[in-house]
């Protein structure tokens, strides 16, 4: 009699898992203000997953009016052209090696020194000196000034010469829409690339980092909704509006060596710009993406090939190709009906938004670029296993929970 009454129950669960496998999740529900680029937002009729956006549609689906507004702390800033910045030679900062020489000295005063972190040095037989700001040119008679006055060195012309080994990095702030703003070390070397050591005495140095386009890359690169034509550098109670738009675009454009405590601010558009997303001068070379395809056919991300490699990008990388660099893509075709979700961030707002697409539909229709957006430093991308993937798992599990209910049955019919 028990056996009669658990068997109904036990098709009955059955029933109900294989159902299960056979059925798709719902799509994600986002904050319409999460959208942030095209091809997020899936327009009716395409096809693809849409999932609830509560509020509105946004303009061009997902792409605000651009707009920008001058910085409001400029105001307390003198406005200076940016030929007041380019023209003058790299300033010295802490860190920088300067080699230093006195006439008729026999290398107890001249030699090689390195600016303190307050951009001072020590000079033997006179104390410190401030540097910072200055160039080799003018650092030059105020030594002299000095050794003369201590009576170390005769009247002379050019008894003082300075020239500069290594200009070191510094120190500077960068703001506003760049992916990882902050304090960045501009021009930072590594020990193997230092200037003078393994080829001796050396005069002159350009360090092709220590300028806006390197701080700007150091603070992770400029965001899709920078406005890469009014760029701010603060210096001294004064600033100068940069253009660097040539930097994107390919035409001439002037970089600016930058001195100890500069400051960069770069303004945002509100909107998203499509050619900011690839390798340049101003924008990050490539991206970290997070990764996830634990399919029956790959039980572990390792089994499915992803690591260290695959899941850095270069910028530009849409979702599709993300997904094939994460082997979602291909195989059987019994298991072509796979989904996939991008996991992003608005950059403007920072809500997160989750969007689902067909990945096969993604594939083999004409509109795909409209409906796959960029990857964006930090998105993660997750794959979902096909109705015939589920099926057989819930056949699987079936399988599993009769062979286990199975001796329970007749033990219980045998009492």
């Amino acid at each position: 009699m028990k056996y009669a009454l658990r068997r109904p129950i036990l098709l009955c669960v059955a029933a109900s898992m294989l159902s299960a496998g056979c059925v798709s999740g719902p799509a994600p529900a986002n904050d319409m203000a999460s959208a942030y680029a095209p091809g997020q937002v899936a327009w009716q009729g395409s096809g693809q997953p849409r999932g609830d956006w509560i509020a509105a549609t946004p303009a061009a689906r997902g792409a605000p009016t651009c707009d920008w507004t001058v910085p409001r702390e400029l105001a307390n800033y003198r406005q200076a052209s940016p030929g007041e910045f380019i023209d003058r030679t790299a300033p010295l900062a802490p860190g920088d090696r300067l080699q230093i020489s006195l006439m008729g000295d026999d290398d107890v005063i001249s030699g090689v020194y390195v600016l303190d972190s307050d951009g001072s040095l020590a000079l033997r037989g006179v104390g410190r000196i401030s540097a910072k700001g200055l160039s080799p040119e003018t650092l030059a008679p105020i030594l002299r000034q000095r050794l003369v006055a201590a009576g170390l060195a005769r009247p002379l012309r050019n008894a003082v010469t300075v020239s500069l080994i290594e200009a070191s990095g510094v120190s500077v702030a960068v703001s506003g829409a760049v992916f990882d703003p902050g304090a960045v070390r501009a021009g930072e070397r590594a020990s193997d690339s230092r200037i003078g050591l393994k080829e001796g005495q050396a005069s002159g140095d350009d360090n092709v980092t220590r300028t806006v386009s390197g701080a700007i890359r150091a603070a992770g690169g400029v965001r899709p909704d920078a406005d890469v034509q009014r760029i701010y550098l603060l210096r001294d109670g004064a600033y100068a509006q940069l253009d660097m738009s040539g930097f994107i675009h390919g035409w001439t454009s002037r970089d600016i060596a930058l001195a100890s405590g500069d400051r960069v601010i770069v303004p945002s558009r509100s909107c998203f710009d499509a050619d900011l997303v690839r390798p340049s001068a101003l924008t990050p070379p490539g991206i970290r993406v997070y990764m996830s395809n634990l399919t029956r056919s790959a039980n572990n991300n390792a089994g499915a090939a992803i690591g260290e490699k695959t899941t850095s990008l270069p910028y530009g990388t849409r979702l599709l190709q993300g997904l094939v660099a994460a082997n979602c893509v291909g195989g059987s075709y019994m298991q072509s009906d796979r989904r996939a979700v991008l996991i992003s961030r608005n950059r403007l707002n920072g809500r997160s938004v989750v969007i689902e697409r067909d990945i096969e539909k993604l594939v083999r229709e004409a509109h795909r670029d409209s409906l796959d957006p960029f990857l964006m430093p930090g998105d993660a991308i997750a794959c979902y296993d096909s109705r015939w993937t589920n099926l057989r798992e819930a056949i699987g599990m079936v399988s599993e929970a009769v062979s286990t209910a199975t001796p329970a049955i007749l033990l219980d019919g045998a009492l």
